[in-house]
């Protein structure tokens, strides 16, 4: 490989959440950090060198996002993903999150029913109950082949619901939606006049063997009824630059979000997250393709590590996404006393699956966008205690 995704590099006193946090999160300084979504590895030399260039500037003023940056953006959904983005359908945000807030806030009223489908990344759940809303949980299933969704139970939940907030690909699941998935969700939704909004800050992160669908990107009914978030920020390791493009091509829907975001006073952005977004959607491709094959090395080392070593762990190969959901239930621990053994005697630092719904209770998430040989003493740590 032309890029080292084995070099180990100590994030420790960078102010990094995922390391300097440690003891404030898990009362123990000392875990092997695997929780927040951030990757271990170095962002890409090209972006780094482009951030550093601008960096060398007198002044740190205030820009625009020209032409140029969401005309990188649109090829590089058009090259990997096949759909045909205009780039005046785009609008930017600080941030996926800050962006399903504001269209949470700016296109639902108080009150209005929103639907999520857990175990869903936790921010799903904040920003319908902090700007009161209604909380629908439309539960994913979990079967021998993975999980699923349950259209059945949706089909009653939307005739009444506003909003449907879509992990695609599922975090923290590692589904990557088939587009017959998408078609029946987005039928029961257009049926029932629920607008999506598709978090796909995951898409470019589907592993060797399976494709991203954008949700809009299957009918032009689904595209005028929906926005689709996009970030460089997980794919490149960005994530504190704040940046995301939000894509929605219904002019009347555009404007009404824009308007919500420009009243706000956060569209201004920052002048690194633009150039670091530019540069790696310019120059990415080869960097991502190694980065995919080394995680998919990483989920396939832990899935068979744990079938082999550990079979009371339920785990289903992510398709998406470096993390994998780990189900412990078989062990019958209540879900403190889990996540107790984890960090104090394996000194493990995983999200509490509590975090992301209550069928999450017994599950852990795992980060394997890290060095294998953290993974391999992750594993061995585990088996220590567990197996």
């Amino acid at each position: 490989m032309k890029y080292n995704f084995d070099e180990k590099i100590n994030r420790a006193g960078t102010e990094s959440v995922k390391y300097d946090l440690r003891d404030k999160v898990f009362g123990n300084p000392d875990v092997i950090p695997m929780w927040v979504a951030d990757m271990d590895f170095r962002t890409p030399d090209f972006v780094r060198e482009a951030v550093i260039n601008r960096a060398k500037y007198d002044v740190y003023g205030y820009t625009f996002r020209e032409d140029a940056y969401f005309e990188a953006i649109a090829n590089w959904i058009r090259r990997r993903h096949q759909w045909e983005v205009k780039t005046e359908w785009m609008t930017y945000t600080p941030g996926v999150v800050a962006a399903f807030n504001m269209a949470v806030m700016g296109l639902t009223k108080e009150g209005d029913e929103v639907i999520i489908q857990p175990p869903v990344y936790p921010p799903f759940f904040h920003a319908v109950e902090s700007h009161n809303r209604k909380l629908v949980l439309n539960n994913l299933i979990d079967t021998d082949d993975g999980f699923v969704m349950d259209y059945e139970l949706l089909e009653k939940q939307a005739k009444t619901a506003k909003m449907l907030i879509l992990s695609n690909p599922h975090n923290p699941v590692g589904r990557c939606w088939t587009r017959e998935e998408l078609q029946k969700l987005g039928d029961i939704c257009m049926k029932n006049n629920v607008l999506v909004f598709s978090d796909e800050i995951h898409c470019d992160l589907v592993l060797p063997g399976f494709k991203h669908v954008p949700f809009a990107s299957i009918c032009k009914e689904f595209e005028q009824h929906s926005l689709t978030a996009h970030a460089a920020s997980k794919t490149f390791n960005l994530a504190g630059m704040a940046t995301s493009t939000i894509i929605i091509p219904n002019d009347k829907l555009r404007k009404k979000y824009v308007d919500f975001v420009d009243s706000t006073e956060i569209n201004l952005g920052n002048i690194f997250g633009k150039i670091a977004t530019k540069t790696a959607m310019e120059q990415g491709e080869e960097w991502l393709q190694q980065l995919l094959q080394y995680i998919k090395g990483n989920v396939d080392y832990v899935v068979d590590y744990i079938n082999k070593e550990l079979p009371k762990i339920r785990v289903h190969r992510s398709q998406a996404t470096y993390m994998l959901w780990l189900d412990f239930s078989a062990y019958n621990l209540d879900n403190e006393s889990l996540n107790h053994k984890m960090i104090f005697e394996a000194g493990l630092g995983l999200n509490n699956g509590k975090e992301f719904g209550k069928v999450g209770e017994q599950c852990l998430r795992i980060n394997l966008a890290c060095p294998r040989s953290v993974v391999k003493e992750a594993m061995r740590r585990m088996k220590k205690v567990f197996g």
